[in-house]
């Protein structure tokens, strides 16, 4: 992938302004060439960036503009000013920018002007004091699409391993209340559909993790393999999707049985992440799948401790924005008319 791609460019959002987001996304512009990332711009307060870099930039005002400038500076959309900033010491000025570079993303991104979305990360706490209400940006990313949450899959995924949690930001003592067949059914048929879409995989094989220890001992360690994952997984079967399971998710991690599988799904979000992030805690993207726009964002939060630094790693959000291109591509060949 060159500087010429004929692609439309990524619409990068920054993120709080307070956070490593402006300092990432302006070191992956650096590495850009490197690392064979397609034109992007970065949206937000550009004096957030010119605070942590000093690199150049270019300020635009349409998707045209990104192409010509991305060979020589960052191109930013510059939004409004976010008011005296801090590296480190989020503000409300500072969630409203970050929410209103949430919003310009979406519709660049819905109105096909950008080929994909990659978000930088956000304070929930900061975004909840100017009156937000979702619980994370992808909730806010599937209304603004017209989709429902529940049909907006959360899927992490890195060079050797993708992983999807059923059930996601919940204390652990209601997983087993909210850990439905229907739900298991429905997010499998997603994640299926997307990974052909986004993925290019005609015949996805997913597997699914067991929720009690040894997969639930038939029966010994507990009923929900056999009385909520068989039937799915059933179900499932009769789709024509491939699920195997219920696995015991000690094991389903391994190098060689991890390696049989396009994605793995488990119950609760620590099943699903902690072996992910111990794999791929530099490199894994936090991608959502069953939206009409492609979505990828870096696996990392705002740490704000380490803002304005020099500390903090692009590698996240260089593989986020290396992803959603791969992603739009092989969503545009999947989309094209058979010749």
């Amino acid at each position: 992938m060159t500087f010429d791609d004929p692609r439309r460019p990524i619409a990068v959002t920054m993120g709080d302004p307070a956070g490593v987001g402006p300092e990432v996304t302006a070191r992956a512009w650096a590495a850009r060439r490197e690392n064979h990332l397609p034109p992007f711009v970065a949206i937000g307060d550009i004096a957030a960036i010119e605070a942590v870099w000093d690199g150049p930039v270019a300020r635009v005002g349409d998707m045209d503009e990104v192409g010509r400038a991305f060979d020589t500076a960052l191109p930013v959309w510059h939004l409004e000013d976010s008011g005296p900033l801090i590296p480190g010491q989020p503000t409300p000025a500072g969630a409203t920018c970050a929410l209103h570079a949430l919003e310009t993303g979406i519709g660049l991104t819905r109105n096909q002007a950008s080929s994909a979305l990659v978000t930088g990360s956000v304070s929930k706490y900061a975004l909840h004091g100017i009156g937000y209400t979702h619980p994370g940006q992808t909730e806010f990313i599937a209304e603004r699409c017209g989709v429902t949450a529940t049909n907006a899959v959360m899927v992490l995924a890195g060079p050797s391993l993708r992983v999807v949690p059923l059930t996601v930001h919940i204390p652990l003592a209601e997983v087993p209340e909210r850990l439905t067949s229907e739900l298991i059914v429905a997010k499998a048929r997603i994640v299926a559909r997307g990974l052909r879409r986004d993925f290019g995989i005609e015949t996805p094989r997913l597997a699914l993790a067991g929720l009690n220890p040894h997969a639930g001992e038939s029966g010994q360690l507990g009923s929900e393999e056999e009385r909520v994952m068989a039937p799915a997984i059933a179900q499932l079967a009769e789709d024509g999707i491939i699920v195997d399971g219920p696995v015991a998710a000690d094991a389903l991690f391994a190098p060689g049985i991890r390696d049989q599988y396009d994605a793995l799904l488990c119950g609760y979000h620590d099943q699903a992440l902690a072996p992910f992030k111990a794999l791929h805690f530099h490199d894994g993207v936090n991608l959502t799948l069953g939206l009409p726009i492609i979505r990828t964002s870096p696996d990392h939060g705002t740490a704000f401790n380490i803002a304005g630094t020099g500390r903090a790693d692009p590698g996240p959000t260089i593989a986020a924005i290396a992803m959603a291109a791969r992603m739009a591509a092989a969503r545009e060949r999947s989309c094209a008319p058979a010749k």
